[in-house]
């Protein structure tokens, strides 16, 4: 123990003692302790309970196990450099140690230092003591009687009429003849409406197993649908799902069943980030992401807490700040660790993406460098993956991903002969998706005007634009054709073909189009 630990343990130590002498609870101690050393030592609330009972790492971990063990459960994976990280701030308890630590030290959450209630929805303290006093004996017997009344679950008019907006786009977009617009007011106010009641709920909290299971097959299958799928109307299936999950959320859920609504919470704001994306509402996308993250958040799992992340960095990445994308990409990278998924090969892609925007264009060799590096550390990543990740457009990453981005990097970099060979690759594994030919097809273009062959580079573009159709062809698309158009008229304006690469790029647009693998 250092000396700075010493002290700290000798000034509660005496508090406890005069605590205890003038017959107050462990809490209340608790409390002192927190308030004389918090200021000098960073002592955190819930290390002030420990010490308030005067008891060791190795106590609190056995009374854990001891209550796993009660409860029918397996061994618990909790240690003391857990806890530790628990004490320092480093980590936070995930909502089943939190219950268990609330019950050893028989407290509410915020007592511990956290804010959000705990998953079991009953009181942890000592029957007869209430906020440090003592209260008549027939209370903790009308608290008990009150926490088994299971109130009705009433749908709330706002939650309604959310829902009600999205079932009419639906209904709209599945008419052969719909005309959808861009996300018109009440669409957005209904989008927005229901991100925010699930962030609403994520910091409060029954529903059957077969439910669940139906759930997580129905998020499962909008991943899938994310490339095959117009982006409002998928966006109005998650949406009502993630409705349908926020309401279920709102009840007590046992700890299991808390856990796999948080995940699937996690990934269908995620999945509605990655389609507002694809709308081009980069404000909106950000907010479904934060959404996503609070959910993660709640389940401990670094993957998908990595995976909310990289997938937040493709909007400062396509929406101009290579910057923060980098720091989002290595965020990501860090949270996933050593752990073997989809993160672990997309973070590395997008921080070599944000490299090559970052060297607008010169081929410096120390970015050159890193940027191959991180390409080499997604191929690495990629090639630990499961299988099954590794065939998941949107909640894993597949090879033709891979392949996709490298040569878009390769291309921004200005490694014309190895982006050719990559991009080449790229484009026979993406043959049933026109969205991402399209992109690839530019990269071709910006090859072949690096390499100073602007009458082919002009060729290839209009080729690219004319196969899309009007549906397709959105600001995803129409972004980096008119980048190419400048940087072709900058080198030669008088180029054949520029009036016809001009015409297919600013014919009549329609917005609604098909997800890519972004």
């Amino acid at each position: 123990m250092s000396g700075r630990q010493h002290r700290e343990t000798e000034i509660a130590r005496r508090i406890r003692a005069k605590g205890l002498a003038a017959g107050r609870t462990s809490a209340q101690v608790a409390d002192e302790i927190h308030e004389a050393c918090a200021a000098h030592f960073s002592t955190s609330r819930i290390k002030a309970h420990r010490l308030a009972y005067g008891i060791a790492l190795a106590d609190v971990i056995e009374q854990v196990r001891a209550l796993f063990e009660r409860d029918g459960k397996a061994m618990p994976g909790i240690g003391e450099t857990l806890l530790s990280a628990y004490e320092s701030g480093l980590k936070r308890p995930g909502p089943e140690y939190l219950h268990y630590l609330c019950t050893v030290y028989r407290v509410e959450p915020v007592a511990l230092g956290y804010d959000s209630p705990c998953i079991c929805g009953h009181g942890h303290r000592m029957p007869g003591v209430l906020s440090g006093t003592v209260e008549p004996k027939e209370r903790p017997q009308l608290a008990q009687e009150r926490d088994l009344v299971i109130q009705p679950m009433e749908t709330e008019p706002e939650d309604e009429e959310n829902e009600n907006i999205l079932r009419r786009t639906l209904l709209n977009s599945l008419q052969a003849d719909a005309n959808l617009t861009d996300l018109e007011g009440p669409v957005l106010g209904a989008c927005e409406g229901i991100r925010r009641r699930m962030d609403e709920t994520l910091v409060m909290a029954t529903v059957s197993a077969a439910m669940l299971d139906q759930w997580e097959e129905a998020t499962i299958s909008f991943g899938r649908q994310y490339t095959t799928t117009a982006p409002l109307r998928l966006l109005c299936d998650v949406l009502l799902e993630l409705s349908a999950v926020r309401t279920a959320m709102s009840r007590r859920q046992p700890i299991d069943l808390q856990e796999r609504l948080c995940r699937m919470a996690a990934q269908l704001a995620g999945l509605a980030g990655m389609i507002m994306i694809n709308l081009g509402d980069h404000r909106l996308a950000r907010s479904f992401f934060r959404t996503g993250r609070t959910a993660a958040d709640e389940t401990g799992d670094r993957a998908l807490r990595a995976w909310i992340a990289v997938r937040e960095s493709l909007v400062p990445l396509y929406f101009g700040d290579a910057r923060e994308a980098l720091t989002l990409a290595k965020k990501s990278r860090d949270m996933a660790g050593s752990t073997p998924c989809a993160a672990q090969a997309m973070a590395p892609v997008v921080e070599a993406r944000a490299l090559a925007m970052m060297s607008n264009g010169e081929t410096k060799k120390e970015i050159v460098d890193q940027a191959k590096r991180a390409l080499a550390r997604a191929r690495n990543a990629f090639a630990h993956m499961r299988p099954e990740d590794q065939t998941d457009v949107a909640f894993g990453y597949t090879e033709k991903q891979l392949y996709f981005y490298q040569g878009d990097v390769l291309t921004k970099l200005g490694q014309t002969i190895e982006a050719e060979v990559v991009l080449d690759q790229a484009l026979e594994k993406y043959e049933d998706h026109i969205l991402d030919q399209t992109l690839i097809r530019l990269d071709q273009a910006q090859c072949r005007l690096i390499d100073g062959d602007v009458r082919e580079a002009v060729s290839i573009a209009t080729k690219a634009l004319n196969l899309v159709g009007d549906e397709y062809l959105t600001d995803l698309i129409v972004r980096p054709a008119l980048q190419l158009e400048k940087a072709i008229l900058a080198r030669d304006a008088t180029v054949p073909g520029l009036e016809g690469l001009s015409a297919a790029l600013r014919r009549p647009r329609q917005p609604e189009m098909k997800g890519g693998d972004g």
